[in-house]
């Protein structure tokens, strides 16, 4: 026994043109999946949906020596984005100085920076060197960046620039 399909004016049976009509849906669904996936970078700051590193309290590892969830409560905004912190405390001493107690390269992967790219970060993966507060992407890339620290640091802040440049950019033409 013989199944026919019918077909269309187009030639296609309808079983193909379904086909086809299912995988353009899933073509053009893919970048929304893709940046939801990276944590929807919104610029030179690394957010998530506006929020800045994740949400972590950068003030938190120069006091606490941790890694701190912060909260919506005790926000600023700086530099495009919004910091949360975990008290009202590390909300002021960031907004008098955010220089100083921001992360460097935007709260990207500093060893990504060295590379010259850019990577999102697990908050848990840090280090504080010459007063400033580096974060990276996962344990190995923490540890490459500080096996070669000054290559890395002068690497990456030679590269910085022209990633930001980059996100800027990328983010003014969204």
């Amino acid at each position: 026994m013989t199944v026919r399909s019918k077909t269309h004016s187009t030639g296609y049976s309808a079983t193909a043109l379904t086909r086809w009509i299912l995988l353009l849906a899933v073509l053009l669904m893919v970048p929304a999946v893709w940046s939801a996936a990276a944590g929807q970078h919104e610029g030179a700051v690394n957010t998530e949906d506006g929020v800045a590193i994740k949400g972590y309290d950068p003030v938190a590892y120069f006091t606490l020596g941790e890694p701190t969830e912060g909260s919506a409560q005790y926000s600023v905004e700086w530099d495009g984005a919004e910091w949360w912190f975990a008290s009202a405390e590390h909300r002021d001493m960031f907004a008098y100085d955010p220089e100083r107690y921001a992360p460097k390269y935007g709260g990207y992967c500093a060893w990504a920076a060295s590379q010259g790219n850019v990577a999102d970060i697990e908050p848990g993966q840090w280090a504080i060197e010459g007063g400033s507060l580096y974060l990276n992407y996962n344990a190995r890339f923490h540890r490459r960046f500080r096996s070669e620290l000054a290559a890395s640091i002068a690497a990456a802040d030679q590269n910085w620039p022209a990633l930001r440049a980059e996100l800027e950019q990328a983010a003014a033409s969204e």
